[in-house]
């Protein structure tokens, strides 16, 4: 008898046998079957709260390094493919014998302090806390079963940092979400990457199912958000059957996101360092570091950390398009996050403080937002760059931009050069008024919820005979669509390997004072955003516009028009394309914060 009630216990975990939720719960019990979860509403919270923390904290946090333009939180793949950066910080910093697995006794979190972390986010405005409990590389925040020595509890800190958060998170009156990677690199059933996706089953049906439910089944998470689903199918990751289990263990409230393999039809959706303006009628809410990467990478430049300005307007922008933002932390390997991380996070509280009338619950207005053009002139030392999904620099976006390279280009030798550009999205190149490279169409594939699942950029050549000490005038225009950005220029010969071209063979001008390209990046930038709610109209707007506002709002529908944390009510009058606010009686003393300023516009409904 009791092999068969451990049995039955056991096949209960794997969602081989399930039970009909009881009446007295109130909860809609769902079928593990797409006409019934789609059938399932987005509960109206989400929609509502417009803004989580995403946490990134793990083995990875202890070397915290890679690439300026990588995710910090692959260390471990990075190690496995052998990549230079990673390795030979690690063999330098950590000794040629070291493996990943030994950050496990190098990850103490003594500085971690669960209240404080909640306290901190609840600050933020946020209305939801997203914690990574297993990344890629299989190490728990939680006692795993399934991960003997392989968690949190057993190891480094010894604490269970998903109790401690969760309650934690709850008590300041958020809800919690789970981060929770379906696929693992180097688990024996089943090594991702490297062995055939369709070979998945065992790992699946033997590891990850139990894991998921008794992680899920422990903490009942208000949201899941799964990851590393990109190889395979929805089926092959048990979606339905997951997705219809949670649904009823949790209820109403709860949601999932949209990561779930190909051919999934549910859930949020999850734009990953995007612009912040998809298209959908699902709920949707952008992905993104403070900075380049989720986890913290001690390599980044101050400079990739976005700015309060930055943030909030991203944050507005987003809103505005009607979606939300979960934006990410990624806290050192003690524990504590990082200063910067923290003031954006209070800067962002401030303004909400005062303009979250404008934001939270908020709708997409007919008229989401109006641009204008903007440009960023430099000089680049050569073309050899992989933006991911970020901005070249400040003003660009990081979506729809254009740029132009112009100079001289002077071989070293005699010879017929093979010229080779390697872009996503379009590129032209011009060398000596010649057309040596055409490719002016958009790269296909990638997602908007995964940089890692986007294909490579594609690349095209052309020849062309140099002369020794010539001077050849160079062009080369490039644009980018949407999604990964990247354009890379090399040369080779019969005399010599492939290469990018240096920055000693390109100059800005004839006289060859400087080295270099003369670059110029043109895109449109938003300087105003609409949200609405109710009978009132937000206009957002990114600049102060000094004595008057002209907005593209029919005079007949206002009825009075303020200014969000003061008391003033403006006047206003009717022009050709809306009307003209008066701001003539405002100084900048009057201001009620910084970065970003609302008009609340009452309408006449």
């Amino acid at each position: 008898m009791r092999r068969f009630y451990k049995l039955l216990q056991t096949m209960v975990l794997m969602g081989l046998i399930t039970f009909p939720v009881s009446a007295q719960n109130n909860k809609v019990e769902y079928e593990p079957t797409w006409e019934s979860l789609t059938s399932r509403p987005y509960p109206q919270w989400f929609s509502d709260c417009k803004l989580g923390i995403f946490i990134h904290w793990g083995l990875y946090s202890v070397p915290s390094y890679c690439d300026k333009e990588q995710y910090s939180e692959w260390y471990m793949r990075g190690i496995e493919l052998k990549d230079t950066i990673r390795q030979n910080f690690q063999d330098r910093v950590y000794g040629k014998d070291f493996q990943y697995k030994d950050f496990a006794k190098l990850f103490k979190a003594e500085l971690f302090n669960a209240g404080e972390w909640a306290e901190l986010f609840k600050e933020s405005g946020a209305g939801y806390v997203l914690l990574v409990t297993k990344h890629h590389d299989g190490y728990c925040l939680w006692p795993s079963k399934y991960q003997p020595g392989w968690n949190t509890v057993e190891t480094g800190p010894k604490r269970n940092i998903v109790e401690e958060l969760s309650n934690a998170v709850r008590q300041e009156g958020m809800r919690m979400g789970l981060y929770y990677s379906l696929a693992e690199w180097n688990h024996p059933l089943h090594d991702w990457y490297d062995d055939d996706p369709r070979s998945i089953k065992p790992y699946v049906d033997q590891y990850m199912i139990p894991q998921f439910k008794e992680l899920i089944g422990t903490y009942k998470p208000s949201l899941i958000f799964t990851d590393g689903e990109w190889w395979n199918t929805a089926d092959e990751w048990h979606a339905k059957e997951l997705m219809a289990w949670y649904f009823n263990l949790v209820g109403k409230d709860a949601i999932v996101n949209d990561r779930w393999g190909s051919g999934n039809k549910v859930g949020y959706l999850t734009p990953e360092y995007s612009s912040g303006d998809i298209k959908t009628d699902r709920p949707w809410a952008e992905v993104r570091g403070l900075g380049r990467s989720f986890a913290l990478n001690r390599n980044e430049a101050l400079e990739a950390y976005m700015s309060p300005e930055d943030l909030i307007h991203f944050f507005v922008q987003t809103v505005a398009h009607g979606g939300g933002v979960t934006i990410n932390v990624g806290p050192k390997a003690d524990g504590q996050i990082p200063l910067i991380q923290q003031e954006r996070l209070k800067q962002l509280g401030a303004w909400l403080k005062v303009n979250g009338e404008a934001i939270y619950a908020s709708k997409k207005w007919t008229t989401t937002h109006e641009e204008k053009a903007v440009e960023l002139n430099r000089i680049d030392k050569e073309i050899n760059f992989n933006w991911v999904r970020n901005s070249p620099g400040k003003p660009i976006k990081e979506d729809r931009f254009t740029a132009n390279w112009t100079g001289y280009l002077q071989a070293d030798n005699t010879d017929v050069y093979k010229i080779e550009a390697m872009a996503d999205d379009g590129v032209r190149v011009w060398i000596d008024d010649q057309l040596i490279v055409d490719k002016w169409k958009k790269s296909e594939g990638g997602t908007e919820s995964n940089v890692m699942s986007n294909k490579d950029a594609q690349e095209l050549s052309g020849t062309i005979k140099l002369k020794k000490g010539k001077l050849y005038p160079i062009k080369v225009e490039y644009f980018e669509s949407k999604l990964n950005a990247s354009i890379s220029l090399s040369w080779s010969s019969k005399k010599m390997e492939k290469a990018i071209i240096p920055s000693r063979n390109f100059f800005t001008s004839d006289s060859k004072e400087e080295n270099g390209l003369k670059a110029n990046y043109q895109s449109q930038k938003t300087w105003l955003c609409y949200t609405q709610k109710a009978d009132d109209l937000y206009a957002t707007v990114f600049e102060w516009p000094g004595k008057e506002l002209m907005l593209s709002v029919d005079e007949s529908e206002i009825k009075g028009i303020q200014l969000l944390g003061t008391d003033r009510q403006l006047k206003w009058k009717k022009s050709t394309k809306g009307i003209v606010v008066d701001l003539s009686e405002i100084y900048p003393n009057d201001l009620p914060c910084d970065y970003a300023w609302v008009f609340k516009l009452s309408l006449n409904k």
